[in-house]
């Protein structure tokens, strides 16, 4: 086990160990335990009732949140013609088609956050699915990341678009702001993403949906929300 800091265990001794949360004492409680001298993000993290190994089963999609994440997001757009003009206009930080799946993939270049790709150019983009999979920078329709509308998805990554997805072991983790944002704008954000997981459940999925749910700074405890009353609101 790991060696705590002296502010992790001050901070522990704030929670009730056993104690279910409802949101806005987490919330509240998130925020006392932010300790760290730069801005931490709060993370959501939901364990859910599903096996991820089947694909009826897979809980995945994208929301923008109300508020945005705090993060300033690089975007690069891979595109051609005047699809490339459109993006720049849109506000793309990068937008190219060969010449930047070249620096990817001969010079390891990763000065972006984001990838949004035309239909057109995956054919192109498939020769670095290797290198932006395992990173999670492949574009997908699912997310809203492969479009010919560029504008929108440009516009909702940098208004604070974020993609939830289950994990191998049944785990949805996601930002949802910055401790500066302060409980009422964190709350904002907590139910549009919580909501649209409950949305999300699959027909399949059997027995209690959300097994856990956690939220926690990026150097703090994390402290456990009551899922019952969460599918119940």
């Amino acid at each position: 086990m790991p060696k705590r800091g002296k502010k992790y265990l001050e901070a522990l001794k704030l929670i009730e160990k056993e104690k279910l949360y409802d949101v806005d004492e987490a919330l509240s409680l998130v925020l006392k335990t932010a300790s760290a001298k730069f801005d931490e993000t709060v993370e959501l993290a939901m364990r859910l009732g599903v096996d991820p190994r089947h694909a009826d089963q897979q809980v995945r999609g994208t929301v923008v949140l109300p508020n945005g994440t705090g993060k300033s997001v690089k975007v690069l757009v891979l595109a051609k013609g005047d699809k490339v003009k459109e993006a720049l206009e849109a506000g793309a930080d990068y937008a190219g088609g060969d010449e930047y799946v070249e620096k990817i993939k001969n010079e390891n270049w990763f000065d972006f956050d984001v990838v949004i790709a035309t239909p057109d150019m995956m054919g192109v983009v498939g020769k670095i699915g290797r290198i932006l999979g395992p990173k999670g920078l492949m574009p997908n329709p699912k997310s809203g990341t492969v479009t010919f509308e560029l504008a929108n998805a440009i516009k909702d990554t940098k208004a604070g678009k974020v993609e939830y997805r289950v994990d191998k072991a049944a785990i949805i983790n996601v930002p949802i702001g910055k401790v500066s944002f302060g409980q009422e704008k964190l709350a904002e954000n907590f139910k549009t993403i919580s909501e649209a997981v409950i949305k999300a459940k699959p027909a399949s999925a059997k027995g209690k949906y959300l097994k856990s749910v956690t939220v926690s700074t990026t150097m703090g405890p994390g402290i456990r929300l009551n899922g019952e009353k969460l599918m119940a609101r």
